[in-house]
Protein backbone atom coordinates (compact mmCIF):
# COMPACT_ATOMS: atom_id res chain seq x y z
CA UNK A 1 0.00 0.00 0.00
CA UNK A 2 1.10 3.02 -1.27
CA UNK A 3 0.85 6.38 1.34
CA UNK A 4 1.89 9.85 2.34
CA UNK A 5 2.74 11.61 5.23
CA UNK A 6 2.17 15.74 4.70
CA UNK A 7 1.90 17.85 8.08
CA UNK A 8 2.12 21.90 8.63
CA UNK A 9 3.64 22.92 11.77
CA UNK A 10 4.83 25.84 13.53
CA UNK A 11 6.46 25.22 16.52
CA UNK A 12 7.45 21.86 15.62
CA UNK A 13 5.13 19.46 17.44
CA UNK A 14 2.75 18.47 14.19
CA UNK A 15 5.86 17.77 12.66
CA UNK A 16 7.06 15.06 15.41
CA UNK A 17 3.70 13.27 15.13
CA UNK A 18 4.16 13.56 11.51
CA UNK A 19 7.97 11.45 12.07
CA UNK A 20 6.12 9.14 14.40
CA UNK A 21 3.53 8.27 11.55
CA UNK A 22 5.82 8.35 9.12
CA UNK A 23 7.76 6.05 10.85
CA UNK A 24 5.65 4.04 11.51
CA UNK A 25 4.09 3.38 7.82
CA UNK A 26 7.34 3.28 5.94
CA UNK A 27 6.71 7.07 4.22
CA UNK A 28 8.80 10.30 4.80
CA UNK A 29 6.82 13.09 6.50
CA UNK A 30 6.79 16.00 4.47
CA UNK A 31 6.04 19.65 5.18
CA UNK A 32 3.74 21.44 3.20
CA UNK A 33 6.45 24.29 2.74
CA UNK A 34 8.52 21.79 1.17
CA UNK A 35 8.68 21.44 -2.36
CA UNK A 36 8.60 18.07 -3.09
CA UNK A 37 5.00 18.18 -1.04
CA UNK A 38 2.75 17.69 -3.97
CA UNK A 39 1.88 14.14 -4.55
CA UNK A 40 3.98 12.88 -7.42
CA UNK A 41 2.31 9.75 -7.84
CA UNK A 42 -1.31 8.49 -6.69
CA UNK A 43 -1.40 7.00 -3.10
CA UNK A 44 -3.78 4.64 -0.85
CA UNK A 45 -3.47 6.38 2.06
CA UNK A 46 -2.51 10.15 2.76
CA UNK A 47 -1.99 11.17 5.94
CA UNK A 48 -2.35 14.86 6.73
CA UNK A 49 -2.18 16.95 9.80
CA UNK A 50 -2.40 20.30 11.13
CA UNK A 51 -3.90 22.46 13.67
CA UNK A 52 -5.95 25.53 14.24
CA UNK A 53 -4.32 28.67 14.80
CA UNK A 54 -6.20 32.02 15.40
CA UNK A 55 -9.59 29.80 14.85
CA UNK A 56 -8.67 28.97 11.32
CA UNK A 57 -6.20 26.44 9.19
CA UNK A 58 -2.97 27.96 8.50
CA UNK A 59 -2.61 29.77 5.13
CA UNK A 60 -0.36 27.60 4.04
CA UNK A 61 -2.43 24.26 4.89
CA UNK A 62 -5.23 25.75 3.17
CA UNK A 63 -3.35 26.52 0.23
CA UNK A 64 -1.94 22.79 0.25
CA UNK A 65 -5.22 21.46 0.42
CA UNK A 66 -6.60 23.59 -2.68
CA UNK A 67 -3.86 21.65 -4.70
CA UNK A 68 -5.10 17.77 -4.09
CA UNK A 69 -7.62 16.29 -6.01
CA UNK A 70 -9.25 12.87 -6.21
CA UNK A 71 -6.36 11.61 -8.54
CA UNK A 72 -3.91 11.86 -5.40
CA UNK A 73 -5.47 9.94 -2.74
CA UNK A 74 -7.86 7.36 -2.26
CA UNK A 75 -8.49 8.39 1.12
CA UNK A 76 -6.95 11.07 3.83
CA UNK A 77 -6.44 10.03 7.55
CA UNK A 78 -6.14 13.17 9.46
CA UNK A 79 -3.76 14.34 12.91
CA UNK A 80 -3.39 17.23 14.66
CA UNK A 81 -1.65 18.65 17.36
CA UNK A 82 -3.46 21.55 19.25
CA UNK A 83 -3.99 22.28 22.90
CA UNK A 84 -6.68 24.48 21.89
CA UNK A 85 -9.18 22.83 19.93
CA UNK A 86 -9.77 19.56 17.37
CA UNK A 87 -11.39 21.94 14.91
CA UNK A 88 -8.68 21.63 12.75
CA UNK A 89 -9.53 18.09 12.03
CA UNK A 90 -13.11 19.61 10.98
CA UNK A 91 -11.72 22.00 8.68
CA UNK A 92 -9.67 19.70 6.90
CA UNK A 93 -11.83 17.33 6.48
CA UNK A 94 -14.20 19.74 4.82
CA UNK A 95 -11.78 20.96 2.63
CA UNK A 96 -10.98 17.45 1.12
CA UNK A 97 -14.22 16.23 1.37
CA UNK A 98 -14.93 19.12 -1.62
CA UNK A 99 -12.19 18.27 -3.48
CA UNK A 100 -13.65 14.48 -3.65
CA UNK A 101 -11.39 12.26 -1.53
CA UNK A 102 -12.82 10.70 1.07
CA UNK A 103 -11.40 10.81 4.72
CA UNK A 104 -11.31 8.53 7.36
CA UNK A 105 -13.80 8.45 10.11
CA UNK A 106 -11.00 8.00 12.75
CA UNK A 107 -8.45 11.10 13.16
CA UNK A 108 -5.62 11.30 15.74
CA UNK A 109 -5.71 13.73 18.23
CA UNK A 110 -2.95 15.41 20.89
CA UNK A 111 -4.34 17.78 22.93
CA UNK A 112 -1.21 19.54 24.98
CA UNK A 113 1.12 22.75 24.54
CA UNK A 114 4.41 21.25 24.43
CA UNK A 115 6.11 18.45 22.40
CA UNK A 116 4.12 15.48 22.37
CA UNK A 117 5.57 12.41 24.73
CA UNK A 118 6.70 8.97 23.85
CA UNK A 119 3.56 7.70 24.80
CA UNK A 120 1.46 9.85 22.82
CA UNK A 121 3.85 8.98 19.90
CA UNK A 122 3.67 5.65 20.33
CA UNK A 123 0.19 6.05 20.02
CA UNK A 124 0.59 8.27 17.18
CA UNK A 125 1.88 5.44 15.41
CA UNK A 126 -0.27 2.81 16.56
CA UNK A 127 -2.93 4.86 14.81
CA UNK A 128 -1.65 4.78 12.01
CA UNK A 129 -0.35 1.37 11.31
CA UNK A 130 -4.37 0.73 11.57
CA UNK A 131 -5.04 2.83 8.74
CA UNK A 132 -2.39 0.81 6.28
Amino acid sequence: MKTAVRFCSRSGNTKAAAEAIANAVGAEAVSVDDADAAIAEPVDVLFIGGAVYAHGLDARLKRYLKTLSQRDAGRAVLFSVSWYSKHGLDLMRKELTERGIPVADEVFHIKGRGRPDEAQLKNAAAFARKHV
